[in-house]
């Protein structure tokens, strides 16, 4: 099982490090010793959030070809979760945000959903995601 998602996976994950190879080099792209490419919509102007907080954002997320697979906007509502409770790309990123703050995640496969199928994304998948930080609930 393992060497069939492995072949199926290989696809999407060398589409994904050609395409940060090339990203990297954009003016404006930072990437983080982890391998997280960022790049700032708007600048914040309030607190950032730790790894325990729960924040409160928007955000639109698409595969490196533009496709959408989920945004919280056409929702209608911005999504309310523990930090540390999800993929690690967002965990690293949100943590260099401040309240206010726009900015575009290009989050390798390795600190997203992994080699694995999940849910409607495919194994391997590179993924970016544009994320408007909207609220910090600090833990006590």
């Amino acid at each position: 099982m393992t060497r069939l998602q492995n072949e199926k996976s290989k696809l999407n994950k060398d589409a994904g490090e050609k395409f940060l190879a090339e990203n990297k080099k954009r003016a404006g792209v930072i990437t983080t010793k982890s391998g997280l490419q960022y790049e700032i919509i708007t600048a914040g102007d309030g607190q950032s959030p730790a790894a325990t907080d729960t924040v409160t954002c928007h955000y639109r997320g698409t595969y490196i070809d533009g496709k959408g697979f989920d945004n919280s906007y056409d929702r209608g509502h911005p999504i309310s979760f523990p930090l540390n409770g999800v993929i690690k790309g967002w965990t690293e990123g949100l943590q260099l945000m401040q309240i206010g703050a726009t900015y575009k995640f290009y989050i390798p496969y390795q600190l997203g959903y992994g080699e694995y199928d999940y849910m409607s994304i495919p194994g391997g998948s590179m993924l970016v995601f544009e994320v408007e930080l909207i609220g910090i609930k600090r833990r006590n």
